[in-house]
């Protein structure tokens, strides 16, 4: 009976470590995601800056049709 309860025991503490491990990776994970979406976000922004900064430029630079 004791060798039960002490391989109980065993398992229990296995199972604690795994599951800070785990939570370690989750948190860490969670963290990538954050940095990755504020990466897209930024480059996002800067494509559609570069868009409107492209429309306005060519505006300009056309060559009216009678030339």
């Amino acid at each position: 009976m004791e060798s039960r309860l002490i391989e109980l025991e065993i398992k229990v503490a296995l199972q604690e470590d795994l599951l800070d491990a785990l939570n370690l990776t989750v948190t860490r994970q969670q963290q990538q995601i954050d940095l990755l979406q504020e990466q897209l976000r930024h480059l996002y922004q800067l494509q559609q800056g570069a868009s409107q900064d492209e429309n306005v430029g060519s505006l300009r630079d056309d060559i009216p049709p009678h030339y």
